[in-house]
Order: C-alpha cells, then sequence, then structure tokens
C-alpha cells in the first residue's frame, strides 16, 4: 500500500509543468546614473581610485576610495608565525548620522585589533569595586564555609545498610 501511495505521488510530482526561469533583463541597469530597478534608485558612486600591488613573495597592499567618501587601505606580509599574514591597514566612511566613522586596525598573532572614536572602550583595571559586590563574595564565602562544616561533622547516613 505504502509504495503505491508514494508511486503516485512521484508520478504527480514528475507531471506537474516545469516553467522555465525569467530570462535576466538585458539592459544594464547598473550602468545608468539614475535608473529605476523593482522601484528602487540606483546611485552609481564612482571610484575614483583603485591601487593594488601583490608581490610574489605574499606581500600585498591596496588603495580604495570612491565618490561617496568611502577610503580603504591595507598592506599586508606573511612575517607572521608559521607564514600568517600580518595586515595593517584603516578604513573610513560617512554614517547615515553624518558623522565621520574612521578605524585603524592591526592583524597579527594577537588577533584582530582596532581603533576608533566611534569603539566602546573597556574601563581601565583595576577599577573600584562595589561594596555590593564585595558583601556578595563574602556571603558566598560564608555559605561555602557552612557547607564545608556541615559536610564533615555528619556520620555516614544509616538508610542504606547491607541486605
Amino acid at each position: 500500500m505504502f509504495l503505491v501511495l508514494f508511486a503516485a505521488v512521484a508520478s504527480a510530482a514528475v507531471a506537474l509543468p516545469q516553467y522555465p526561469a525569467p530570462a535576466p533583463d538585458p539592459s544594464p541597469a547598473y550602468a545608468l546614473p539614475s535608473s529605476r530597478v523593482a522601484d528602487q534608485v540606483v546611485e552609481v558612486v564612482p571610484i575614483l581610485r583603485d591601487d593594488r600591488v601583490q608581490e610574489d613573495d605574499g606581500r600585498y597592499n591596496f588603495d580604495v576610495e570612491t565618490g561617496n567618501g568611502i577610503t580603504a587601505s591595507e598592506s599586508g606580509s606573511p612575517d607572521g608565525p608559521e607564514g600568517a599574514v600580518v595586515k595593517a591597514g584603516q578604513y573610513a566612511y560617512t554614517a547615515p548620522d553624518g558623522s565621520l566613522i574612521e578605524v585603524k586596525f592591526i592583524a597579527d598573532e594577537n588577533g584582530f585589533q582596532a581603533e576608533g572614536a566611534h569603539l566602546p572602550v573597556a574601563p581601565a583595571f583595576p577599577h573600584p569595586i562595589p561594596q555590593f559586590v564585595l558583601d556578595q563574595i563574602a556571603f558566598a564565602a560564608e555559605e561555602d564555609a557552612l557547607a564545608a562544616a556541615e559536610t564533615r561533622d555528619s556520620s555516614p547516613s544509616q538508610l542504606y545498610q547491607r541486605p
């Protein structure tokens, strides 16, 4: 019975009409300065500078600048441990609120380290520990000591005996 039901469902699936995927629009909408694609205005941003250098020994660098104020530059070399690539660079762009975002970074054996005025910074350590935290730590230590004393003073349980 199961085999007949499976064969019927499989034959129905094969018999369904197959519709081809719609052909792509041959007009290059991305090349027009203010064309409309799916009711959205597409803005073409010119690339003002795109300098790239790739050396045979693995070293590289690039500098990119676009017409809307995005800049990026990076350089790297395989000088890290076990041939890992060490990178350093920076990028900048304008945030939606109009502020300039600038990030400088290094990526090496210590991981990715970024610097920027907009990035959060951890408080300097050692910072003062609030009194309520110290009180909670002391309370937990007292509980642990009390539980250890109760375990040490208790006699073996007589609930379970040999059969």
